[in-house]
Parts: C-alpha cells; sequence; structure tokens
C-alpha cells in the first residue's frame, strides 16, 4: 500500500477512552500477572492506532497547511491529544505502582520505564488546558511560517524557495534576498513576540501546577533525558566555547578570503565559493534516483529499505506554496514504516535530507519490530546520531550528486558542520536564559539572544540591519517555538558523527560500518550514553572528548586547499 492510500479516520474520543478505562480497571485489580500484562498489552495496540492516525494527519497538514480538512483534523487534534496523555499518564501511574511492575520489567528494556517515570511527573490533568493552548500555539506559528508569500525575482515564493538566492554568488542578489526573508519576520514581529510569550508563560504555568521552580526541570523531563543533567549540559556548552569557537572562526576567516571580504556580513554566510557553492547537479527526481542508487551500493539494508521508501511514496520533498517549512522524519507504527518531509530547493540541502532524514529513516526501519512502540525511536539526541552519522559515511558517494563539485561539497560539509556548534549550543543556552527567567518582556528576551550570540558567533555582523541587530535571529529556528530544549541534541550527537568521520575517512576502521548498523537495531532500547557505547564512541559529556575530536577535524580542513576547490 503507498502512503497516499492510507486511510485516515479521525478515532472516536469516547469511545477510545471508554475502552481505555477498561484498561485501567483491570490494569487496578488484575488477580495474575498474565491479566496484567494482557491488559498492558491491549492499551499498547490502542495507542499504536492513535498514533498512527495523528501521525497521518500530522503529516497531511505538513504537506498542504492550506487543505481544510486536515487544517479542522488538527484543530481536532490540538484540543483532544492532552485527553489521551492523560490516560497514557494513569497508566503510567499503574505500572510504576504495581506488584506486577518487577516481572513486567523482565520483559521490556529500563529506558521504557525511565520514560514512564517521567511522564507521570510532567502529566496531570490539571494542566489539560495549558497543554490544548501549547498546542494551539505551536500550529500557529508553523501555519505563519509555512503561510510566508514572498514577492521576489518576479515570483511569489515560500522562505525555502528563496533560500537558492540567498547562496548567489551575486552579493546584491543575495544582500536583497536575505533582507526579503528577515522582512517577512519583521512584519510579524508583535505577532512572533506575541506567540512566544504566551508560549513562555503557559509552560512555566504548567510547571509550577506541577511543582517545578521552573519550567526547564520540566522541560528537562518532557525531552526524558534519561542519564544527563543541566550541568552536564552547562559544561558541554563551555567546552563548545573554548574548543570550538576558535576553530570556527577560522573557517569564516577562510570563508571570507574566498570570498574575497575583509568580513563576512550576515548576508555572506550562506555562500562558500566565489563561483557558487556546490550544488547537486540533477532535478528532484535525479536526486531521488542517485539516493537509491547510493543506498544500494552501500549494503543491502539501506538497499531494501530506500526501496520501501520509494516505491511507496514514503518521501513528500518539493517545496511548494502552502507546505510547512523545513523537514522531518516520523514514523507510522501501524505499517512499521518512516515518512520522509521536506523542502526541495536546488541546494545542496537536497542531499542533505536524503542523507540527514534518511539516517533517521533507516534507524526506524531497523528498529520497526522493537517491543513497544514507545521504543522503535530512541530519545531525541541518540536519533540524531543516526542521522548526522548517515550524512558522513554517505560521502564516498557525493560525486553522484555533486559531479566535478563533489570535493567542494565534502569540504563545505564539513566545516558547517563545525561551524553549526556554536550556534546549536547558543539556542540551547537561550533557552535556559528564557526560562530559568520567564518574566522578561520580549525587548529583553531580544537582548539576551544578542549578548550570548556574540559570544557564541563573534564572526556576525548585523550592522547594516536594524531588525536583525535586536537579536531576533531565534525567530525563524521552529524549535525554540514548538520544542522546547530540542536543540543541544544536534550538538551532542554532531560530536558522536564526527567520531564516525574520524574512523571512517582518518582511521579508516573497518568496523564503522557495523557498529553504526547496530545501533541503528537496538532504537531505543538504550539511553543516550549507552548508545554512544555500544557504538565504541566517547561521550561529548567526557572531559577531552570535544578536544580530541575537534582537533582532528581542525587538522584535515587545514589540509584541504580550499580555494582550489
Amino acid at each position: 500500500m503507498k502512503f497516499n492510500d492510507y486511510p485516515y479516520t479521525r478515532p472516536n474520543l469516547e469511545e477510545l477512552l471508554q475502552v481505555s478505562n477498561e484498561v485501567l480497571s483491570t490494569l487496578s485489580n488484575a488477580s495474575t500477572f498474565d491479566e496484567f500484562h494482557d491488559a498492558f498489552k491491549k492499551f499498547e495496540t490502542l495507542k499504536v492506532d492513535f498514533q498512527t492516525q495523528f501521525t497521518l494527519a500530522s503529516i497531511r497538514h505538513s504537506i498542504d497547511t492550506k487543505d481544510e480538512f486536515y487544517a479542522q483534523e488538527i484543530t481536532y487534534w490540538d484540543e483532544n491529544i492532552p485527553a489521551v496523555q492523560n490516560v497514557i499518564a494513569q497508566v503510567a501511574t499503574l505500572v510504576l505502582s504495581s506488584p506486577y511492575k518487577q516481572e513486567l520489567m523482565t520483559h521490556y528494556p529500563k529506558p521504557y520505564f525511565q520514560m514512564l517515570e517521567n511522564t507521570e511527573k510532567v502529566f496531570d490533568e490539571s494542566i489539560m488546558e495549558e497543554l490544548q493552548l501549547e498546542n494551539k500555539l505551536s500550529t500557529e506559528y508553523d501555519k505563519l511560517i509555512a503561510g510566508a508569500e514572498i514577492e521576489f525575482d518576479n515570483k511569489t515564493l515560500t522562505l525555502a524557495q528563496l533560500t537558492p538566492y540567498t547562496q548567489s554568488p551575486d552579493r546584491d542578489i543575495r544582500k536583497a534576498a536575505t533582507e526579503a526573508s528577515w522582512n517577512f519576520f519583521k512584519e510579524n514581529e508583535e505577532t512572533l513576540d506575541n506567540l512566544y510569550d504566551q508560549m513562555v508563560k503557559v509552560r512555566t504555568k504548567m510547571a509550577k501546577k506541577l511543582g517545578f521552580e521552573t519550567y526547564t526541570e520540566m522541560g528537562y523531563l518532557r525531552m526524558n533525558r534519561l542519564d544527563y543533567n543541566q550541568d552536564m549540559v552547562a559544561n558541554y556548552r563551555q567546552q563548545i566555547l573554548d574548543e570550538v569557537v576558535p576553530v570556527a572562526q577560522k573557517l569564516y576567516k577562510r570563508q571570507a578570503e574566498r570570498l574575497g571580504l575583509d568580513q563576512l556580513a550576515y548576508y555572506d554566510t550562506s555562500l562558500n565559493f566565489l563561483d557558487g557553492n556546490a550544488v547537486p547537479t540533477g532535478n528532484a527526481q535525479e536526486i531521488l534516483d542517485a539516493g537509491q542508487e547510493m543506498y544500494h551500493e552501500l549494503s543491502p539494508e539501506t538497499g531494501e529499505w530506500i526501496d520501501l521508501m520509494i516505491n511507496n511514496g514514503l518521501l513528500d520533498v518539493l517545496a511548494k506554496p502552502g507546505k510547512r517549512a523545513g523537514g522531518y522524519m516520523t514514523f507510522l507504527p501501524n505499517y512499521g514504516v518512516p515518512f520522509i518531509f521536506s523542502n526541495f530547493n536546488g541546494t545542496s540541502g537536497d542531499v542533505d535530507v536524503l542523507t540527514h532524514e534518511a539516517g533517521h529513516a533507516f534507524q526506524g526501519y531497523q528498529s520497526r519490530n522493537a517491543p513497544l512502540s514507545d521504543l522503535i525511536m530512541p530519545t531525541h539526541e541518540s536519533c540524531e546520531i543516526h542521522s548526522m552519522s548517515m550524512e558522513f559515511l554517505t560521502w564516498p558517494y557525493m560525486e553522484k550528486f555533486f559531479g566535478d563539485k563533489a570535493d567542494r561539497y565534502r569540504f563545505t560539509h564539513l566545516a558547517d558542520s563545525l561551524q553549526f556548534l556554536p550556534y546549536g549550543v547558543l539556542v540551547d543556552h537561550y533557552q535556559h536564559e528564557v526560562y530559568n527567567n520567564p518574566d522578561m518582556t520580549p525587548a529583553e528576551r531580544k537582548a539576551v539572544w544578542k549578548k550570548l550570540d556574540q559570544q557564541y558567533r563573534p564572526h556576525l555582523d548585523f550592522s547594516e540591519n536594524e531588525f536583525l541587530n535586536q537579536g531576533v535571529w531565534w525567530y525563524r529556528q521552529g524549535h525554540i517555538f514548538a520544542s522546547p530544549f530540542y536543540y543541544i541534541d544536534y550538538t551532542l550527537a554532531q560530536v558522536c558523527a564526527f567520531q564516525f568521520f574520524k574512523r571512517q575517512h582518518i582511521l579508516n576502521d573497518p568496523k564503522t560500518w557495523e557498529d553504526y548498523l547496530h545501533i541503528c537495531t537496538i532504537g531505543g532500547t538504550r539511553t543516550f550514553t549507552q548508545i554512544v557505547q555500544e557504538a565504541n564512541l566517547i561521550s561529548p559529556f567526557e572531559d577531552g572528548c570535544l578536544k580530541s575530536v575537534i582537533t582532528d577535524i581542525d587538522q584535515w580542513l587545514e589540509n584541504v586547499d580550499d580555494k582550489a576547490l
């Protein structure tokens, strides 16, 4: 069955809650473990059906936010998901307090029970209205960004479609395109400030109701940080400042020299070479065809998976009006298949989708038979190891996409990945400041961003743009609005991916792919640091890890004559 043929049916909430209450009663009163376990498995089946229908509605709304039917469905879900979350939390409480808990723990791995404990701590019926409002505000942000219609080059473009112009070798064009992009945010400044202000306040209100001092602590539990805490993250951020920012600054200086500039302006950073960035040589279909060929050559497992994705229409990759911004991978548990969503726009980012989001999707497919749906995917920072590492494991095949500009792509990709680390922890640091000081005004939040930005990205010069100079870059980072504290994950995973890069492209370690494939099969049955260990990598939290990894990346980049690429 192809994705377009998957039937969508809005669940009957009353019926779902009635059956759930029957399950809850059985879990409470079971006289044997088998009776308890059967009720537990029945609820799992209910939850999987529910997750599948919600995911279908979410994907189809993402593809076309102007589709009235799915817009109404998302409104329904925004209002009613909290009721289902309430039942899930009740199940968590019953499982954790059950006399059969220890026996159940012999059937399922420990991380599942750790996540149940988190669920119990972050949900209560008293926050139902706040959860509904949070969902509504997130949907409003997505709809606002997806609805951007920017007049440029005698065309009406989305933000994604404008991106190639921001990478133009013509400085006037890329400046005009970059400013056109930011003008959209300027026109919606009051709306964005108001949306975020409401989000911060409603999340803080939830946290206070549940007994947390700030939302930050609640946010960590919602993100299922199973084996690290705020202090470890703060220490890690400091290491990024010490070890990575100086190397990133060297790379920006080299970029300015390649472009013949004394200093990079904010509209120059997207262009890496004076005659243009490495871009795919083919159209969207040719990129997909090359990707299918690449994954057949990479391994039997990836060959089987990519055929499934393409033959069953499990990708929607073309940028078009009304389509949600960005890209993601999600999973449809009833069908045991992943789905990839993105916005191809003729830049190297199109190929990154076929490696990054594909890494997520391949892992989900490899783990599709996990003992519980909640364990198909690991926690977010672990998920990102699979995606970011696949970007480097597919390096040998880049000629298929970039032809004689493949080495240019590889250099830029590695440099960009290193330069991303300071930005990634900037986003995380900013959110800690916001949620630890939730009464800040919008102007005060912008001042905090500006101050932190100058620490983590000192190369950026916003003096030509009064709006940007306030500290509003974060407006376009959707994670800040919809998924608080989901961003440090990318940087932690990037450090792990760099280690896979080092093993494959510097040390020529023959076990690199074997270790990568292994962690794709274990899904969420291990915590982040356990997955890192099983991959034979060093934890990013371990003192000295960053220095050892960045030193090797820096040396590899130093050895490249970038002006000859």
